[in-house]
């Protein structure tokens, strides 16, 4: 197969995010990057640099287009918006909902919380598997034989991931493999995702706490037979 039919696709997630009251900030409006997380999309836009990419879009909340504005000004690039990058609904939106905070013990939650499988506090799996999946082939399809590098959010990338890597979509959440400004990496031959990888250029960067779940791997993750 020529390199022509080799198509490469980023699907980055977003650097950190100023949130100094701690809550879900979900699909809101007006949850910027940090300072850290500006310095974390700089440090992928280096890493990107000398990258045949072609083509870069991203969700349209502010901390997904802020991340990926280095990487399209380092290859002289605007910035598309794909709806299909964006968050995942959750019905917790601008509220503190973490262990140890009393969340579960809160009547009024507990209808929300009856089904993990789905799930049912917010966008099922499977209408998350569906829209990124398209706007990852559309991003293939603008890139042909080029590289793109698409900027959305932890939940919709490791789900599209686990789809792909042909694993049940309801997990741990703490066992993610898809810290800050990390690459998970789609390779096509022609239509076909051929394989995935997953890197983490900005790894030195994360807080600590933030790490758990990721190991830091490089390169290429799975493969496909034809």
């Amino acid at each position: 197969m020529s390199g022509s039919d080799i198509t490469v696709v980023h699907l980055m997630r977003h650097g950190e995010v100023h949130n100094p009251d701690g809550v879900l900030y979900g699909r809101r409006a007006g949850y910027h990057l940090s300072d850290l997380g500006r310095q974390m999309a700089d440090r992928v836009a280096e890493h990107l640099a000398e990258r045949d990419i072609t083509y870069v879009t991203a969700s349209p909340l502010e901390r997904a287009q802020e991340t990926a504005a280095p990487i399209a000004k380092a290859h002289g690039l605007s910035v598309d918006t794909d709806e299909r990058l964006i968050e995942a609904g959750n019905v917790f939106e601008g509220k503190t909902f973490g262990v140890g905070d009393g969340a579960l013990r809160k009547p009024g939650n507990w209808k929300h919380l009856t089904n993990p499988f789905r799930p049912s506090w917010g966008e099922p799996y499977v209408e998350q598997v569906v829209r990124m999946m398209g706007a990852l082939d559309a991003a293939r399809d603008a890139a042909r034989g080029h590289e793109a590098v698409c900027v959305s959010h932890q939940l919709p990338i490791w789900i599209l991931r686990s789809f792909v890597e042909r694993r049940r979509l309801w997990h741990d959440p703490r066992r993610r493999q898809c810290t800050l400004a990390s690459l998970t990496t789609f390779t096509y031959e022609g239509n076909k995702i051929v394989s995935v990888g997953y890197s983490e250029p900005a790894r030195d960067l994360v807080p600590p706490h933030l790490l758990a779940g990721a190991k830091p791997v490089k390169g290429r993750s799975k493969a496909f037979g034809a």
